[in-house]
Formats: structure tokens, sequence, C-alpha cells
């Protein structure tokens, strides 16, 4: 075999086994007999096969779940939560050299935060305050993780699971408080309704034709039940008066019938 052949088609696998292609959304760390070298930019990269080796890192945003914990608050109320850490790597060579495995690093750390944070508070603050809790959990967090050049962008609790007799105490406390509000509502509305009511007697009061109408629409709204015997009562007003003020056609028959 032509040794120069041989030596071109060596050449030619080595130059293909040190191809490497590095994505845009990560970096990668180039290491030479195992030591740090510099970190690749994305792109068409190219290594010493066997000499260098690279290990890849992901810039983007990562989750990670926080498993969840058994905590006991500051009022002596059990409760398993749980929640997600949301971080992104800004340094890959400190992620990769001072840690290891920084995503398990992360959930340790978090779960730690969590217990000591929420064993902190009373169950009232945890329900009603996540939004505060979060922030407290990832101002624990960061300050352990900005050496190794990871930013915490958030953290969120999700799930916050109560014993059995918690939640049904809770329910009757709920019930309790929205039967109260009903009956504050329906207070309110007597209220108002008999103002109404005030007024428009006051201004009824002031009409005499008003009363008139008034009673021809309940008349109406009877008839409608077909089943109902009305009496219709003959107001006095329509009747003709005389001077002295009394009916007068009653009193001229009375009259004429004592001259006769």
């Amino acid at each position: 075999m032509n040794p120069l052949f041989f030596l071109g088609t060596l050449l030619v696998l080595l130059f293909f086994a040190g191809i490497r292609i590095v994505y845009e959304y990560k970096r990668a760390l180039k290491f030479r007999f195992g030591k740090y070298v510099k970190t690749l930019n994305p792109g068409f990269r190219w290594i010493i096969p066997i000499v260098e080796t690279i290990q890849k890192v992901d810039i983007r945003v990562i989750t990670v779940n926080i498993v969840s914990q058994e905590v006991m608050t500051e009022d002596n109320v059990p409760c398993s939560i749980d929640g997600v850490v949301f971080f992104k790597i800004n340094d890959p060579e400190k992620a990769v050299l001072e840690v290891e495995e920084y995503d398990y690093a992360i959930s340790q750390l978090s779960q730690a935060a969590l217990r000591d944070v929420c064993g902190k508070v009373e169950l009232d603050t945890i329900l009603s305050k996540r939004e505060e809790m979060g922030k407290n959990i990832k101002e624990i967090v960061e300050l352990e993780t900005a050496q190794w050049g990871i930013d915490i962008i958030d953290v969120k609790i999700k799930d916050i699971q109560l014993p059995e007799n918690m939640r049904r105490m809770m329910a009757n406390q709920a019930e309790a408080e929205r039967s109260r509000r009903a009956r504050v509502i329906l207070a309110q509305a007597e209220e108002q309704a008999a103002s109404t009511l005030l007024e428009a007697g006051k201004k009824i009061d002031q009409s005499p034709s008003a009363i008139k109408l008034r009673l021809y629409q309940t008349l109406s709204n009877i008839a409608a039940e077909k089943n109902s015997t009305i009496l219709f009562p003959f107001p006095e007003e329509v009747l003709p008066r005389n001077e002295k003020g009394m009916f007068s056609g009653g009193k001229e028959k009375k009259q004429k019938k004592d001259k006769g």
C-alpha cells in the first residue's frame, strides 16, 4: 500500500472525526488533555481528536421542578408544597467548573430554601402571598448560584396540599363567609326597596290621580288570574257633591221624599 495514500486517508479521517457543530443556543467548553482551554461560540468548529474534547452547555432558560416538600408552618399546620425554578446560565465556564451537575444542585438548594421560607410564616400568608414567597426563595437561591455563573430568573410555588381536616375547615369558613355576604346584600336590597317605596308613597300622597292609576294597575294584575273574584270599590271622589259637601244624588232624593 502506498504510504502517501495511507497518510492522506488518515488525515481525512482525523479531519472529519474532529468536526463539531455548536448550535446558536449552546456554548462548548474545549478541554485539551482534560484541561480547560476556551469556550467555543456557535458555528462550525474543529478539535483535535483524542487530544481535545468538548462539553456543550445550553444557555437557554431552563426549568427545574422543586419536589413536593413537607413543611410545618409557623402556626403548626403541616402542608406539602412544590414549585418550579427558572434559571439561565450566564457563564458556561463557571457552571461547569465550579459545580457538579448544576441543575441538581439548584434543585436541592431550592428545596432547602422553600422549607426555610415557608416554615417561618403562617399558612394564610403562604396561601395569599405566593408571589412574595417565590421572591424570598429566589433571593436565597441566587446568592449561591451567582458564584456558579447562573442567573435565577424566577421561582414559582405551584401547589399547596393541605390535610383533609384543614380543607374541610377552610371550606366551612368559605361557606360561612358567602352566607354572611348574601345576608348583607339582602339587607341592603331591602333597605333600598324600603326607601324607594317611601319615596313612591310620598309622591302618591301628593297626587290623588296617582292613587287611582295605582288602583287600576293593581286590579289589572289581579284580573290576569281567571279564578279570582274582584270586588271593585266605587271611589267617593267621582260622585257629584253639593255645596255642603254631601252626595247630591242621595240627599235630593231624601229631601223630595220628606216633602212628599
